[in-house]
């Protein structure tokens, strides 16, 4: 009796790992889409701060939109790493 029950949770635990595996790519898709809306915002920040002359914050801005890209490239990086 012991031996049907091990055996039949063994089966539904090998049919529910496929459904908790995930996305496959470890959210990289989601991190990229994130990236790219966060460096759009970005770059709507800089141009309207360069419009009102805020220099200081403009600089701000580019700092960010440069950790942003170097995060982008680097989720691309892994993204195409994973997939060869």
């Amino acid at each position: 009796m012991k031996r049907a029950m091990a055996g039949i949770l063994l089966l539904v635990g090998m049919g529910v790992a496929p459904a908790l595996a995930g996305d496959g790519d470890g959210g990289l898709g989601r991190d990229i889409r994130h990236d790219r809306a966060k460096m759009a915002y970005d770059r709507h920040e800089l141009r309207r701060d360069l419009y009102d002359g805020n220099y200081p914050a403009a600089r701000h801005e580019r700092r960010e939109i440069r950790r942003e890209s170097r995060d982008l490239n680097r989720d691309r990086r892994e993204l195409y790493r994973d997939h060869y």
